[in-house]
């Protein structure tokens, strides 16, 4: 099947079958036309219900229980941001991520299309995702990776049994070299800003706007890596909008760790395009994104909603993602708590109103990683005879 793709910069029309870039070097999206869109009255909950603003395809697998993810109100943390404070918990998602959503997409489109392969380029999440997903769906799975990958990563990815090839060199070359891979040996590649994953991951903002409707968040805070996330909630607000279903787009903030920000840095020099940096080492290693695919593409996005671009440290992201778990219970990947942290800045430079109602995107759970900001316990061991004096000494 090929499905009708546009240049979200010049406007030129494409298929699938073009690929995902244009020749302008920038991404394309899928084109949808969202007139006559309403908010869908369906007892499936999955993102599906958004099938208006899907590609034509039906799901596979496990992709039919991608999204319906909560959004839930954290008033314990309005204080951290002075906002109301909303957290899209990505969590829930089968395989504890986002991905998933742009997961069930690709591969169910692909299933439709005829594929027998799918493939991705990723060390984390989405090379879970994809492996899961083409799992539930019969398909086979390539995963390439890099070569030096920690073992207790390569471990969660094997689980679902793909092919993995980790691959010595230029990690950031295997972006391009796996789409000319793909049509040569017609593996449906699903990298980490096409087309399909980015019209999956859309979807995380329709339900943000279903949670609201008829009014929207004023603030969206969410972190970045490639872009593709990033551009998917832009896209969906802007569709939104175009079918009358909102009044206004909200404020996009996007956050980077700062030990590798290459959109956060070109959004403080005022720059339109993305200059790759050499990158440094972070808790946040799943957005650590040296060369962003879409960083132009969220740059956009920032500017045309009002909002920004930017950068917190290490030491901001661990203590966001304790607040998080302690005060919200949401045991989140350090890259996620990004959100939060990002929020905390914003606040102290004013850009977030007391009577705001703000989003924090959680884009996965925590169970999945390991070794990061480990706690000591403190559990002390009693008896049975000695219990109820231990519970009793908690009211003293």
């Amino acid at each position: 099947m090929d499905i009708a793709l546009t240049c979200y910069a010049c406007g030129e029309d494409a298929t699938l079958a073009d690929g995902p870039r244009c020749d302008c070097s920038e991404p394309r999206w899928v084109d949808t036309d969202p007139a006559g869109f309403d908010w869908p009255e369906s007892d499936d909950r999955s993102l599906w219900r958004f099938e208006g603003l899907l590609p034509d395809t039906e799901p596979t697998g496990l992709a039919a229980s991608a999204g319906d993810t909560p959004l839930v109100r954290a008033p314990r943390l309005d204080g951290d941001v002075d906002a109301r404070v909303h957290v899209k918990y990505e969590g829930a998602n089968p395989t504890g991520t986002f991905k998933d959503r742009g997961s069930a997409v690709g591969v169910a489109v692909a299933a439709a299309s005829g594929y027998d392969l799918v493939g991705t380029v990723s060390h984390g999440n989405m090379a879970r995702s994809m492996a899961a997903h083409a799992a539930s769906a019969g398909l086979d799975c390539v995963v390439l990776v890099p070569a030096d990958i920690p073992p207790s990563r390569l471990g969660l990815i094997a689980r679902h049994d793909p092919t993995i090839i980790r691959v010595e060199g230029e990690y950031g070359r295997l972006y391009e070299d796996s789409i000319r891979l793909g049509r040569e040996r017609e593996v449906a590649f699903v990298n980490s800003d096409t087309p399909l994953r980015v019209a999956g991951q859309k979807t995380t903002a329709l339900e943000i706007a279903g949670s609201f409707a008829p009014d929207v968040p004023d603030a969206v805070v969410m972190p970045v890596s490639s872009g593709g996330h990033a551009s998917g909630v832009w896209k969906a607000f802007r569709e939104l909008d175009a079918a009358g279903l909102v009044d206004r787009v909200p404020e996009l903030y996007f956050v980077q760790a700062a030990a590798c920000a290459p959109i956060a840095e070109a959004w403080a020099r005022g720059d339109e395009t993305v200059t790759p940096v050499e990158g440094g080492e972070t808790v946040a290693y799943s957005i650590s994104n040296a060369d962003p695919p879409s960083g132009n593409r969220v740059l956009a996005a920032a500017r045309a909603t009002d909002g920004g671009v930017l950068a917190v440290d290490d030491e901001a992201i661990l203590d966001a993602r304790r607040a998080l778990a302690e005060r919200a219970g949401l045991f989140v990947e350090s890259a996620c708590a990004t959100s939060l942290a990002g929020a905390r800045v914003l606040s102290d430079r004013g850009e977030l109103g007391s009577d705001e109602e703000v989003v924090l995107v959680a884009t996965g759970t925590g169970y999945t990683e390991r070794g990061v900001d480990e706690v000591e316990v403190d559990a002390r061991v009693v008896s049975v005879p000695d219990l109820d004096g231990a519970v009793a000494g908690l009211f003293d």
